[in-house]
């Protein structure tokens, strides 16, 4: 018997995440020249500003995540999300110093936060279980495309329009106002059949009720997330091998490109093999990716790490979405995907941070050994947990 067909919503959920997407980066990718540039403010600044929207962001979709489960609604709450990013885009373009600019940026996370968990779980009740898999990976390829589309779109806009930042930033309202209008007019939320309410979905009754395959998927995404640091330390990498400092953002392309071709093709083979076995094929190419990044001095090592890299989070990032929605309770799944976005993102500033101190400290190459290290004794420890022993993970 052949498997359903993905259904048109999870299309639109793609475009509309790929539009956004185009929306966000067409500002974040030009942000901090700007900030630094324009505005005056210091590089410290900004890193601050960044920290506090960030984990804003972390925070907000644990509570969004759960309130969707409380109201049974998700669609609405992702329009509301998609719409205050979209609104605030403007500010971007009006901010004439540090206190609009924090404004604009904390409204646009805030938003993200508001979107994200409600989303990923509408995508899950939307999605038949046996294709969850492949819906993932669409809706990360689309998403990851308007990651390169929008980068590239402001950098031939600072060219054809002499570095006019505020006009590019204007011109990034349209597509967020698209993606808002496509999920509201292009998504039909299905009939919640949940007889009853949660409750408090972040009660510790229903914490519990979540169950231990669940916790331990949010463990999976937060050891994986551990072994593989922010993407801000392959750009200084490429910075080291004296790429061009013109070409140096095209690292970032580069990555997310191979990650758009992955994503896709990964997530459909999810659904036909074994989960912990493609998890932990996906840890050895990230170990692969570290080596080769910490040994090569040349160009072309540099692109082949790269490589490994986005076909690492190809293999696995759609498929701990799948993970999540297969484990967790239908009327708690908004607050699960809060959950473990909240765990993966407090393990991604973790490892980031680790990073940075040993690049201080020991240099760059001993950065990426590290995070091999750290991939094979997460790697190691996967195999060797009692949910996986009984399964051959690397046959």
């Amino acid at each position: 018997m052949s498997k359903p067909s993905l259904p048109k919503s999870i299309w639109v959920l793609g475009f509309v995440s790929m539009l956004m997407d185009i929306s966000s980066e067409m500002i974040h990718s030009l942000l901090p020249m700007f900030m630094v540039g324009t505005l005056g403010i210091s590089v410290f600044a900004v890193g601050l500003i960044d920290g506090i929207a960030e984990s804003t962001t972390l925070i907000v979709k644990v509570f969004s995540g759960a309130l969707s489960d409380r109201l049974g609604k998700r669609k609405a709450l992702a329009v509301f999300g998609y719409g205050m990013s979209a609104f605030t885009k403007p500010l971007f373009a009006i901010a004439q110093g540090m206190g609009m600019l924090l404004t604009a940026r904390m409204m646009d996370r805030i938003g993200k936060g508001i979107r994200g968990a409600p989303r990923d779980a509408l995508i899950t009740d939307i999605t038949p279980a046996e294709i969850r898999g492949a819906a993932f990976g669409l809706r990360q390829s689309l998403d990851t495309i308007g990651a390169v589309v929008g980068p590239l779109l402001a950098t031939a806009l600072m060219l054809l329009w002499m570095n006019d930042y505020r006009r590019i930033f204007w011109l990034a309202v349209i597509p967020g106002l698209a993606a808002m209008a496509l999920l509201f007019i292009g998504v039909k939320e299905p009939d919640n059949k949940i007889a009853q309410r949660p409750g408090n979905p972040v009660s510790m009754h229903n914490l519990r009720r979540m169950g231990a395959a669940y916790w331990w998927v949010v463990a999976l995404g937060s050891i994986f997330t551990l072994a593989r640091f922010s993407e801000a330390f392959l750009i200084l990498r490429a910075q080291q091998m004296q790429i061009p400092v013109a070409y140096v953002p095209l690292i970032m392309v580069a990555m997310n490109l191979v990650y758009a071709a992955t994503a896709y093709p990964f997530g459909k083979l999810s659904d036909r093999v074994s989960h912990p076995q493609l998890l932990a094929w996906g840890l050895l190419v990230l170990v692969a990716s570290d080596v080769v990044l910490g040994y090569s001095q040349h160009w072309y090592g540099l692109a082949t790490g790269i490589a490994l890299w986005g076909i690492h989070m190809g293999m696995t990032q759609g498929l701990l979405s799948s993970m999540v929605a297969a484990s967790a309770p239908a009327d708690l799944r908004g607050t699960a995907f809060g959950f473990f976005n909240l765990a993966s993102g407090v393990s991604l500033l973790l490892a980031s941070v680790v990073a940075g101190l040993l690049w201080q400290e020991f240099g760059s190459a001993f950065t990426f050994y590290a995070g091999a290290i750290f991939a094979s004794i997460s790697l190691l420890g996967f195999i060797l947990h009692p949910s996986t022993r009984k399964q051959k993970v690397l046959s």
